[in-house]
């Protein structure tokens, strides 16, 4: 692509980052239906999570976590506990409260432009104690994890996916976060893509924070080839306008960290 293109691609992107403000008619105003709050459960095989964290939050001191908070890219090979798991689940997309009566909308640990929650989240899991390497999905209206699949060779498929960042590929745990882009749209229409950008930020801020409580490192993961990640959960990169159109947005690796290496 030459310097012209290249600018020009650059100066349509830049585009999405700003308000735009048509009056444009959405379909919560044409009262048609609401999306799903989240995706229903596919598989059989479900392990409940959780939500007793005393034993597992190890550092409460929010100063001190900004102060510790890095992106950490060197892991341990000691894994998780499933309860550290669930932590960083409930952390990142735990739903608090479920309000409305014809329209529901749930009130999570991150906040999200009205409450939409566009993301759905999936884990790459290497070591985590009592869990088999493979393919997850967390439901968090349940507060569950599912198992999907195991991935033959997945290291070398998510390193590949993932542009060669083998750290990732090995950690403990990758959290890939997909967007359902209807779910901010049926509400937002043309901003819902602006305003899922931005809640992306809040999630992985979330892990961060989660992750240094609990002795861990985290590292968001901005690089990665489309059409592998998307199918490796099993997506279609191909644009589309459908109401269920999803695909990967974001990711970061999670792992226990030597401390004296910090």
């Amino acid at each position: 692509m030459n310097k012209d293109k290249i600018k020009a691609k650059i100066t349509e992107l830049r585009e999405i980052m700003k308000a735009q403000n048509e009056d444009y008619t959405s379909d919560q105003e044409l009262r048609l239906p609401q999306p799903p709050l989240n995706k229903a459960g596919v598989s059989n095989r479900k392990i409940a999570l959780t939500k007793d964290f005393d034993a597992v939050v190890k550092n409460n001191n929010f100063l001190n976590l900004l102060n510790t908070r890095t992106s950490k890219r060197k892991y341990t090979e000691e894994a998780l506990t499933i309860g550290e798991l669930s932590f960083l689940l409930w952390a990142t997309q735990g739903v608090k409260q479920i309000v409305g009566k014809e329209r529901k909308a749930t009130f999570r640990t991150v906040p999200s432009a009205g409450a939409r929650h566009p993301f759905e989240t999936y884990l790459f899991i290497n070591r985590v104690e009592g869990l088999e390497q493979g393919l997850y999905h967390y439901l968090p209206l349940e507060h569950k994890l599912e198992y999907l699949k195991a991935i033959e060779d997945q290291t070398e498929k998510v390193n590949e996916a993932f542009c060669g960042q083998i750290f990732f590929a090995t950690a403990a745990v990758d959290f890939v976060w997909t967007v359902i882009p209807y779910r901010s749209e049926w509400r937002y229409t043309v901003n819902a893509q602006k305003y899922a950008l931005v809640d992306a930020g809040h999630l992985c801020q979330n892990l961060y924070f989660a992750s240094e409580s609990i002795g861990c490192g985290a590292c968001g993961i901005g690089a990665y080839e489309q059409d592998l990640a998307d199918g490796l959960l099993g997506l279609n990169s191909a644009p589309s306008s459908a109401e269920d159109n999803e695909f990967v947005v974001y990711a970061a690796s999670v792992g226990k960290v030597d401390k004296k290496e910090e």
